[in-house]
């Protein structure tokens, strides 16, 4: 799978133009997806010297990406057909509608081939009064 992942906010907490700390097994995360072969893309705002300080802060912790801000490696803008869209499976941004899941349940949705809605579903199945909720009362039928 060919995966695009942001940078602040997603892999560090928002400090624009600073990098800040790192959100909590994300790196770690990163690190399992990579070994599983799949292909991660590091798509970012940031450009310049600010980019290579992010790519540079993923590599001293072992995050090798396969491509940063484009499709594969050897792109250039001046190929033909070139567009800042990237062409992947899935992206990984905390401006999601809905925001950012925690790093696990991402890790469970790419490898369990889940949504974020069936990881959350299974959540709740498993606590003990998910399947005991108390009917509602109608209007009609208070009194009787």
């Amino acid at each position: 799978m060919t995966i695009a992942i942001d940078f602040d906010g997603t892999i560090v907490e928002h400090r624009y133009p600073e990098i800040g700390a790192e959100i909590p097994f994300a790196i770690e995360t990163l690190k399992m997806l990579i070994k599983e072969r799949h292909r991660l893309i590091l798509w970012s705002v940031r450009e310049g010297e600010l980019l290579e300080e992010a790519v540079e802060y993923c590599r001293q912790r072992g995050v090798e990406f396969y491509a940063v801000n484009k499709d594969y490696p050897e792109e250039k803008k001046t190929d033909k057909g070139y567009t800042r869209k990237l062409k992947v499976d899935m992206f990984i941004d905390d401006r999601n509608l809905g925001g950012l899941p925690d790093w696990g349940t991402i890790y469970r949705m790419i490898k369990e081939k889940k949504s974020y809605m069936d990881i959350v579903q299974e959540e709740l199945a498993d606590t003990e009064d998910y399947y005991e909720r108390p009917k509602k009362k109608r209007w009609w039928k208070i009194g009787k």
